[in-house]
């Protein structure tokens, strides 16, 4: 277990972070009368996701999401011991930044907006709501494997490219499903809320979207020496 307290821990850290700020924006915004907007929890999401990923990626490769191990255990990049120790960490992390969200910022507006869990829009079903979380997620989790998978990536710009995800996703998503894309970010805020409402599709939709990268990828976009 010991060699494995380093890439544990960058992932934790890259998990709480992408959950307190996610979360806390979500938060913030309905504090101040809507101050930040969508774009601005968009932005809030993307930036701390590209930060995270270009500190973290040579650590643990910087996944901080369920659906992104998911994807690359199927596409063979992690081994299935490790990515259980990867969600389990990761869970554990968007726990500890709820709680933390819970603790420090404005108590009424946490308690309305659930400490930002994600929420289904009333004009959308689960099904499509499955379906939304599940492309939004292939976006995500191919842009994992395009700029930080594949020898073919240019250099350096994973984080940023992976952050952009987060952006375009929540533009087009958020209004809709809450644009979670990720099992954690919505556990994390849904079980210190105990607010389970929906929670199915950002397991499921996220989880499918994932596979679907990961065959893609794996299947057809990795070069021939890289794919499984």
């Amino acid at each position: 277990m010991g060699g494995k307290l380093r890439p544990l821990t960058a992932e934790f850290i890259g998990t709480f972070g992408l959950v307190f700020i996610g979360g806390g924006a979500v938060v913030v915004d309905a504090a101040k009368a809507n101050a930040l907007g969508l774009l601005g929890i968009a932005l809030a999401h993307a930036m701390v996701l590209g930060v995270m990923v270009t500190a973290l990626m040579r650590i643990s490769g910087a996944h901080f999401n369920p659906a992104v191990t998911f994807g690359l255990w199927l596409a063979n990049k992690i081994g299935p011991k490790d990515a259980g120790y990867y969600v389990a960490t990761q869970l554990v992390a968007a726990v500890v930044a709820a709680l933390m969200v819970k603790a420090l910022l404005p108590s009424v507006a946490g308690d309305a907006v659930g400490y930002g869990v994600p929420r289904i829009a009333g004009e959308v079903d689960m099904n499509q709501a499955i379906l939304i979380e599940a492309v939004l997620t292939f976006f995500l989790v191919s842009a994992v494997f395009g700029t930080a998978v594949s020898p073919e990536a240019p250099s350096g710009i994973g984080g940023f490219a992976i952050g952009l995800v987060l952006l375009f996703d929540i533009l087009v998503g958020g209004p809709l499903t809450g644009a979670a894309m990720n099992p954690a970010r919505a556990f994390g805020p849904a079980a210190v809320a105990n607010d389970w409402v929906g929670q199915a599709a950002y397991w499921v939709g996220p989880l499918l979207g994932g596979a679907a990268a990961a065959l893609v990828w794996g299947k057809i976009l990795l070069p021939k020496e890289n794919a499984t």
